[in-house]
């Protein structure tokens, strides 16, 4: 299982700095910007794990292969640029959604490790996955995709979750991976092809219908339009971006 976890910890590295490689190309930054992206990207979730569950040092200052490795992920993709440059958009949010789901299942697995609450390692789990990203973009001047309405913190969720309750189920260490990798997996690559997404909540203003009656009498001052009302209401999907496809 040690092993396991530690190759799928590194190949999740690999994926994250790739991601962030292929955001600095896309934002036409230096080499350095390049490494500052994939560096955040690739260990930047892990270790404010590290940091929240107090384990000192944190993993990379333990074992600085995961450094080596991201600069060997930046140098190969330095000098493979121009193919890295040429990829189609839907390349990143889909090597996101494969880093999401390696570093879900490493930050669960190294919280209950710890003796963690299972309530715990799935926010531990969440937060390996996600905290890289959120970094890699505001540094990139992008929102984060966990900030938007995609699924995307509700899919690294509920793979921990998964990872939790088959943990507490004593069941083989393989399938627990498997199975939480695959839930977050599946949950994020379907949220991408069929555009999902949580509904989201915003202030409406609503006018009301004029008075209706009969017309006042002669001289006499007309009724007072009634006042609009805002409230909060829920906004589906599919209308918050009808809204946004306006011209």
């Amino acid at each position: 299982m040690s092993g396991l976890i530690y190759w799928l910890d590194m190949a999740g590295v690999i994926v994250f700095a790739l991601s962030g490689v292929i955001l600095a190309c896309r934002s036409r930054m230096d080499p350095f910007g390049m490494l500052v992206l994939a560096a955040v990207t690739g260990i930047g979730g892990g270790t404010l794990r590290d940091l929240v569950l107090g384990v000192r040092p944190v993993f990379w200052v333990t074992d600085p292969t995961y450094l080596w490795v991201i600069m060997a992920t930046v140098g190969l993709s330095i000098l493979c640029f121009h193919y890295i440059h040429r990829l189609n958009r839907g390349f990143l949010p889909v090597a996101d959604a494969f880093g999401l789901a390696l570093f879900t299942v490493i930050g669960t697995h190294k919280a209950l490790l710890l003796e963690a609450p299972g309530v715990v390692a799935v926010l531990m789990g969440m937060l390996t996955g996600v905290a890289g990203g959120m970094v890699r973009d505001v540094l990139a001047r992008r929102v984060p995709m966990v900030l938007r309405q995609e699924v995307y913190a509700t899919a690294a969720i509920a793979g921990g979750i998964t990872y939790v309750v088959l943990d507490a189920l004593s069941a083989p260490g393989t399938l627990t991976i498997a199975l939480a990798l695959l839930v977050t997996l599946g949950l994020r690559l379907a949220a991408i092809y069929w555009q999902l997404a949580l509904p989201t909540f915003a202030w409406v203003t609503i006018t009301p219908p004029p008075p209706s009656g009969e017309a006042a009498g002669e001289g006499a001052a007309p009724p007072a339009a009634p006042r609009p009302k805002v409230r909060v209401r829920m906004i589906r999907p599919e209308q918050s971006r009808r809204r946004l496809n306006k011209p």
